[in-house]
């Protein structure tokens, strides 16, 4: 349809972001809506309520395609307004060629169409675009412009916004609010109650009514009631918590800059582009903002789940026209204040207060982004529920099949229509039950109730089934493998002659003064709050070894160059023959995880000015002097990484004591620098680190570490923590950028742990084997390990290869947030099921990408996390796999006991339908209430199994296993209920008009004349009572009961039958029940149930009938269906290849003689290595097939 109206028809919107949509455009067209609302009219309601379901057909049936320019509907549906400028004519004299609108740069000039002065506009998912016409596009307003350099943000915004352009760009781009509004409950109930489930539910309950079967009508009414309310209360809970969440966001004061004076506003009035002046009160920021004077300590918590806080930093007036993300090596985010998070202090440069240019508004913004997550959130799509719909469409297609049957053999006996209709549609509630998707549900909310029992807290429910198909969880290193906290266990000084004896902390003893030590002292971002030194963690261990004190400097304090509000840190009474009076702070470069490093610029009271540099070891001396770091800097550094410290490297330099800070380039700064030394952290495992991991691989669960931290230090902990055993190989791999004429290089070494490689550059002073001999135990006896930068180069340059490297890749060190996610997209892309387990710290991408992402911190980023841990370790990860899979296989157990369920009622009324009739109320109402709605309530009681099996549940109910498994069963009930209706019809004792020939009549006021039909083959309208009846009615009815005890699985996902005390006391009843019924001859008991006495003879047989039926089901699920082993050998006998695209990589990479290529190089220009590689699934799809 889009090819014929060529690129103007369609568009993609947020391109390359998390957010990409596509949209179409439409143009209603009179006709198709006048056909349309005759269409409302002849299908009495049913076609507007299709419509409801599938908005897309309400477009394609009201509208025509056309090009987006002429849209007035957009898919997604979007109705195209219009912004009329006209409306700011009475404060703003607008003409087409007004100076405040003649200005190309910005999108929202762009957007204006003249001579009309007017924009048109869509809105998508709360977010606002505007149709630019020179471009022919939609584009994105409520925020600035990517494009503009760091000089031209200075120069237009610097001065801040006119009163005239703050009123336009706040009619085109919005109001600066996140507003989540209270869903009224009308229409939470009317949304609810339009679900199709209870759509049926209506449908079922009115034919029920309408053939008096007003007891399970009632009692469906009463149980959807109940749900619904439940399910309203909780949409409406969520609805009042998110709007709590943002409501303090859209009334918070601000001070605006304008051109001429200042301006006190409430934020929901901020632009784009307005100039904010922040004072030193602390704030909650209404917007995002780019820091453009002086400098602020942030409280990110929001963001990153730790409440450490961070410096940010004003962005530089430089004078490139390079986009101003990209001015600098530095990370970006450094400048930008983000919504959300809090401004708990502020430092100006100069006389003038701390300014920020506003970013992006309302939902544009970091916080915004949050809670659209939160209301939109990324559709799952698991094969099971994909397989659900193509199971209901089976029921349904089955139904259709009795429907036709029933009406013919209705219309061929003389029935009146109307009974005819009935019967008819009366087959589609028994083919499809109108209780199966509560009984999956029941099963989930039971998981969800054990998970919380076990301090594992879910906001999605839906991914409990998912959990349980989970075979590769990534783990990031510290402070989830390891231990949070770092213990300073000693420095290693360093001077021209090499590495110096380790002064230990543990000690006592006091660093003697020197560069060393007042690298450790000022070479942070510490900040002093209420008293209290607040920081990183690491920072904080490394000040406090040297027993100094911080606080900020008075107004008193001078020094040339130096802001009035410097932090001071000095030695305190506990350090002696320190001849430095205090250190001060001059300026930051604080540590950014893109860089690997941070930077002070310091001066001495009375003394010289200097910078210090710490970070990762490898990084820091790349900056330094290469006369200055030890020759044996690379064993020293592995010597400690080995056994799994964390390593820091610092290093120094002086500098001139006249210039004036603003003059000095972080480039000029960060050069020809000495080294000092290496700084040496603790940090251990935790003790449920090792258990966990080593019952994940027993159970063929693939672990990941994916971290921050240094190469080496990740491969120990790997090793350590029994993710990589000691006996294995670990094979480093190192890609290269293309660096002119050169092209990208990736060369594989294997890492040994005693020969030590020669200083250099890298971020890889690791110990590389020479050999080049191959490792005798091929397969999966070796392990890959790569750093980040690695990484990226290969995912760019080397797609062919990256497959491959993935089989068998393990440790992912020096990761950036971004590459964190972009690995965890790659392993699905391969038909993994990936979990992701972090601590909220910079894994919230990573988290919200990964099928299953599991917190381990409860700050308010964990709305991320489809999954929060109570407990700071990563016990809770098979906890989760293992209720998972016990989900998963409740939901399979509960759709084939559905389905029998259905499938054994409706053989027993087809059967009873070609002797035109059929079960009674209290027959039927027995059998749904009494048997299936209580068997469905405590079926999904088992818990999970224990110990992790190393193999999964199947993942697809079209799976060979269980649709021969429901197929069998269908066909055991359908020769049972067959044998015993043929049967009875040739028994001596059997009459077709006498419901007593078998018995003697009872005494009382039960007559032959009320009950019985005196016509052969006829029943009264009122009356069922037949041997056919009851035959097929205890059948059918012992026969559910059967089918769920067979169904109810145990081991090796959930625990035995026999601990689920309640549903086996619940069979007990049921089956005593059914066999008190079968063999008492109770008359007013027999009348009121429609059943006729029958020889004790007969009753026995039915009994062995039945007796035979459970013992054939039971064989067949123990001996086929449960038989792992048997299905292997079929799938090998059949030549089964599995469609995962993992499997067949590892069978290609176990093939292949030629890998791991050990020491050696390949080249982005090697034919063999361009091209690119075929793989791609949507992210929550998969075709797994376990057995």
């Amino acid at each position: 349809m889009g090819d014929e109206y060529g690129k103007g028809h369609h568009a993609v919107l947020n391109k390359g972001e998390e957010n990409e949509v596509e949209i179409f455009g439409y143009q209603t067209e009179g006709c198709r809506r006048t056909l349309c609302i005759v269409g409302y009219v002849f299908s009495c309601g049913i076609l507007p309520l299709v419509f409801y379901w599938r908005p897309a057909w309400s477009v394609w049936a009201h509208c025509v395609p056309c090009t987006l320019r002429e849209a007035d509907v957009v898919l997604l549906r979007t109705t195209v307004t219009w912004i009329n400028l006209s409306s700011l004519k009475g404060s703003v004299s607008l003409t087409p060629d007004h100076p405040l609108i003649a200005d190309e740069d910005y999108v929202i000039n762009r957007a204006i169409l003249r001579p009309e002065l007017k924009v048109r506009c869509i809105q998508v998912q709360k977010i606002r675009y505007v149709w630019n016409n020179s471009e022919e596009q939609f584009q994105k307003v409520g925020c600035l412009e990517d494009n503009f350099s760091a000089a031209k943000i200075h120069l237009k915004f610097g001065s801040g916004l006119s009163r005239e352009e703050q009123e336009i760009r706040r009619l085109i781009c919005g109001p600066n609010a996140i507003d989540v509004e209270i869903t009224p409950i009308w229409k939470l109930l009317i949304k609810e109650v339009l679900n199709p489930f209870y759509v049926f539910q209506l449908f079922s309950v009115c034919l029920w009514f309408s053939e008096d079967y007003k007891e399970y009508a009632v009692a469906i009414i009463i149980m959807s009631i109940i749900s619904i309310t439940l399910t309203v209360y909780d949409l409406r809970e969520q609805s009042i918590k998110l709007h709590r969440l943002v409501e303090s966001h859209n009334s918070v004061l601000v001070t605006v800059c304008r051109k001429k004076g200042t301006q006190e506003l409430e934020s929901r009035h901020l632009v784009p582009g307005d100039l904010l002046s922040l004072s030193g009160n602390k704030m909650q920021l209404p917007c995002d903002a780019i820091l453009i004077d002086g400098g602020c300590v942030v409280n990110e918590s929001m963001l990153t789940g730790e409440s450490i806080p961070v410096i940010k930093t004003a962005l530089p007036r430089v004078g490139d026209t390079v986009p101003w993300k990209l001015h600098g090596e530095e990370d970006y985010k450094r400048h930008v204040l983000f919504c959300g998070t809090e401004v708990i202090q502020t430092k100006s440069a100069g006389p003038g207060a701390v300014r920020a240019v506003v970013l992006q508004t309302g939902f544009n913004t970091a916080k915004g982004d949050l809670v659209r997550s939160i209301l939109y959130p990324k559709p799952m799509n698991f094969q099971l529920y994909r397989d659900a719909v193509r199971f209901l469409l089976c029921l349904i297609g089955t139904a259709t099949i009795g429907m036709v049957y029933t009406i013919c053999v209705y219309v061929l006996s003389g029935e009146p229509a109307e009974d005819v209709v009935k019967k008819a549609l009366d087959v589609i509630t028994i083919a499809v039950p109108p209780a199966l998707p509560a009984a999956l549900t029941t099963g989930i909310i039971y998981a969800q109730r054990r998970l919380k029992k076990n301090g594992i807290f879910c906001i999605s429910p839906q991914r409990i089934n998912i959990c349980g198909q989970l075979n590769l969880i990534c783990f990031d290193k510290t402070g989830t493998l390891t231990k949070d906290g770092l213990d300073l266990w000693g420095v290693v000084p360093s001077d021209r002659n090499g590495f110096q004896e380790v002064h230990s902390f543990s000690s006592g003893s006091a660093l003697p003064w020197g560069p060393l030590c007042g690298a450790m002292a000022s070479c942070h971002s510490l900040i002093v709050l209420d008293g209290t030194i607040q920081g990183d963690p690491l920072d904080i261990k490394m000040f406090e070894a040297t027993n100094w004190e911080m606080e900020n400097s008075g107004k008193d304090f001078h020094i040339q160059g130096v802001p009035t509000q410097a932090m001071i840190v000095k030695p305190s009474q506990k350090t002696c023959h320190i001849p430095v009076g205090g250190i001060a702070i001059l300026h930051q470069y604080p540590f950014s995880s893109a860089l690997q490093r941070m930077s002070v610029i310091v001066q001495e009271v009375d003394g010289d000015r200097m910078a210090f540099m710490k970070g990762a070891p490898e990084r820091v001396v790349s900056f330094c002097q290469p006369d200055t770091v030890p020759s044996n800097f690379a064993g020293e550094l592995q010597n400690y990484t080995t056994q799994g410290f964390r390593v820091i490297g610092l290093a120094y330099k002086r500098l001139e004591s006249n210039g004036h800070i603003a003059a000095l380039t972080r480039e000029k700064v960060e050069s020809d620098l000495t080294f000092l030394g290496l700084l040496i952290l603790e940090n251990r495992l935790k003790e449920e680190t090792k258990p966990v991991l080593e019952e994940l691989i027993s159970a063929h669960i693939r672990p990941v570490m994916v971290t921050g931290d240094n190469l080496q230090t990740a491969v120990t902990v790997a090793r350590k923590s029994g993710m990589i055993a000691e006996s294995l190989r670990v094979i480093l791999l190192e890609a290269k950028e293309a660096e002119g004429p050169s092209p990208a290089s990736v060369t594989w070494r294997l890492l040994e742990d005693r020969k030590h490689a020669g200083y250099g550059d890298r971020d890889s002073y690791i110990n590389i084997g020479e050999d080049a001999s191959r490792p005798e135990d091929e397969g999966g006896s070796y392990h890959f390990a790569m750093t980040g930068k690695s990484y990226q180069v290969l995912s760019q340059h080397f797609n062919s290869l990256l497959p491959k490297v993935l089989m068998n890749a393990t440790v992912f060190a020096r990761m950036s947030p971004g590459q964190k996610s972009s690995l965890i997209e790659e392993f699905q892309k391969l038909d993994y099921f990936v979990g992701m387990c972090g601590d909220g710290a910079n894994d919230c991408g990573a988290l919200k990408m990964a099928h299953a992402g599991i917190s381990l911190s409860e700050q308010e980023a964990s709305v991320a996390s489809p999954f929060t841990s109570k407990a700071p370790n990563i016990e809770c990860v098979p906890h989760l796999i293992k209720e998972g899979r016990a989900a998963l296989v409740t939901s399979f157990c509960m759709f084939k006991y559905m389905a029998l369920y259905s499938m054994i009622q409706y053989i027993g009324v087809l059967l009873l339908y070609w002797k035109t009739n059929s079960l009674s109320n209290y027959q039927f109402l027995f059998q749904d209430l009494a048997i299936t709605t209580i068997i469905g309530i405590t079926m999904s009681l088992n818990g999970a199994y224990p110990k992790l099996v190393p193999y999964r549940p199947p993942g697809r109910l079209v799976s060979p296993p269980l649709l021969f498994s429901v197929l069998l069963n269908v066909l055991f009930s359908l020769v049972m209920h067959m044998l015993g209706f043929i049967l009875v019809r040739k028994q001596p004792w059997y009459s077709a008009t006498d419901v007593f020939s078998a018995c003697s009549p009872p005494k009382g006021n039960f007559s032959r004349s009320t009950a019985l039909p005196m016509l052969p083959g006829k029943l009264g309208p009122d009356s069922f009572m037949s041997y056919e009846n009851t035959t097929i009615w205890f059948l059918g009815t012992i026969n559910c009961i059967i089918v769920a005890l067979v169904f109810s699985k145990g081991k090796p996902f959930r625990q035995p039958i026999y601990t689920n005390y309640i549903f086996v006391l619940v069979l007990g009843i049921q089956m005593g029940a059914c066999i008190f019924l079968l063999f008492a001859n109770i008359p007013d008991l027999y009348q009121r149930m429609d059943l006729v006495c029958t020889p004790t003879l007969w009753r026995v047989y039915l009994i062995v009938m039945l007796a035979v039926n459970l013992i054939l089901s039971l064989v067949v699920e123990e001996a086929i269906i449960e038989n792992r082993a048997l299905w292997l050998i079929i799938k090998r006998s059949f030549g089964y290849q599995s469609k995962s695209q993992y499997r067949k990589w590892q069978s290609m990479v176990a093939n292949e003689p030629a890998w791991p290529p050990l020491n050696q190089t390949f080249y982005s220009d090697q034919p063999n290595n361009a091209r690119g590689v075929s793989y791609s699934n949507p992210v929550f799809e998969s075709h797994e097939e376990s057995p």
